[in-house]
């Protein structure tokens, strides 16, 4: 049985081969999968734990060999519904290190925001130690419905529910509409992470710039906000904040977490590789900070690499990067 349950987006994922390429001069791609969910299911299953994909594809050779790939990663992938007339979702990444990494999105109708309530009352949730949801999930189709269930339900069973604020600007149809979701499923989560820009999307009632593709306007804004969001809710805030690390805002406390100097070969993926490591933490029984410190860890090792997916850690390369590090 499962230790971890993700929830949401999946994708087949190209990513440039030719690093340092502009877009339009890219030569070939390497196929990967991706999708936040699946990334922090198949970064959970390097790290020793038992990880199940709640996710949709459509049926067809696409489809195959996302459930292979996943499959070979030791995830589970049982529970990977197959929706006949759809397709699964597609991302196109270049690499321009160190900060351009142009990413295009193909999922006009994706098969992952057709989950239903049936297929997640079919999952095997009172088996599991933790569910993992992601925001996309929310944007439309009946994915949202479901999410909202299973976060219902993991809080009647005790579960540990860990929210991925996985804002996608352009999978929302208004501005408005992603904090509104997100703030009926906050309430509902034990752990919210997410970038400053997420959180100020989440929890700001005019993201308009952030959804726009901006910087966050207002930084105290933000502080004021977190804080707010953290006495109101019993959820830990994680803020990613790149190279800096990650701020955890509690109820009654903030910690700082610093990050690791490394060269940025590409950075889609950090943010799953630094939740699978902060998830495994948490199975471990250690507190926000060392588990925060192992995320940061593997965050640092993606970034350092190419790909997304195939460049999330095992165990022994994280304990060896810390112990590099110490």
């Amino acid at each position: 049985m499962p230790d971890l349950i993700t929830v949401g987006r999946v994708s087949l994922d190209l990513f440039s081969r030719d690093i340092g390429a502009p877009f339009p001069q890219i030569n070939s791609f390497e196929t990967s999968v991706g999708g936040s969910p699946v990334n922090i299911a198949i970064g959970a299953s390097r790290l020793g734990m038992r990880s199940l994909a709640f996710t949709a594809v459509g049926d067809d050779e696409v489809g195959r060999f996302v459930r292979r790939y996943l499959a070979r990663e030791g995830v589970d992938t049982a529970h990977i519904a197959v929706r006949a007339g759809r397709r699964t979702g597609m991302a196109v990444v270049g690499v321009q290190p160190p900060d351009k990494f142009p990413l295009l999105f193909y999922r006009e109708n994706p098969a992952d925001i057709h989950l239903n309530l049936d297929d997640a009352q079919a999952l095997p949730l009172d088996a599991a130690r933790a569910l993992q949801l992601s925001g996309t999930a929310m944007s439309r189709g009946s994915a949202g419905d479901a999410t909202l269930y299973l976060a219902e339900q993991a809080r009647k069973l005790g579960l540990t529910t860990f929210l991925d604020l996985d804002l996608r600007p352009d999978q929302w149809t208004h501005a408005l509409a992603y904090g509104l979701r997100m703030r009926r499923l906050l309430p509902l989560c034990d752990v919210v992470i997410g970038t400053e820009e997420e959180c100020y999307a989440a929890l700001s009632p005019d993201p308009s710039a952030v959804m726009a593709g901006g910087a966050v306007p207002d930084k105290q804004k933000l502080e004021d906000l977190l804080g707010e969001s953290a006495r109101n809710h019993a959820a830990a805030l994680i803020v990613k904040r790149g190279a800096a690390g990650v701020s955890i805002v509690q109820r009654q406390s903030r910690l700082d977490v610093p990050g690791f100097p490394v060269e940025i070969v590409n950075t889609v993926g950090a943010g799953d590789g630094f939740a699978s490591g902060l998830i495994c933490g948490w199975a471990r029984g250690w507190d926000w900070q060392r588990a925060a410190r192992f995320g940061n860890a593997c965050g640092a090792l993606v970034v350092s690499r190419q790909g997304c997916a195939r460049a999330l850690p095992t165990l022994r390369e994280v304990e060896d990067f810390l112990a590099r590090n110490a």
